[in-house]
């Protein structure tokens, strides 16, 4: 029981950080018209079918130059 507990002291912070940055790929998303591949409705759906790593994925190849 006691090595559930540990687990959960580490997961808790990165589930907690990969929704804040899954909220604001999905703000951004919303705000520019503008994306390098794809368009608003592909990384809407990359952002929410892959939640730990459709973030990071929008922000490295998807987010537009032209801010």
């Amino acid at each position: 029981m006691n090595h559930l507990f540990e687990i959960l002291t580490l997961l808790v912070p990165v589930l907690l950080a990969d929704i804040a940055l899954a909220a604001a790929a999905v703000r951004h998303i919303m705000r520019h018209p503008c994306y390098r591949f794809g368009s608003r409705a592909v990384w809407l759906v990359i952002v929410i079918v892959l939640l730990l790593f459709g973030p990071i994925i929008y922000f490295v190849f998807g987010k537009g130059e032209s801010e």
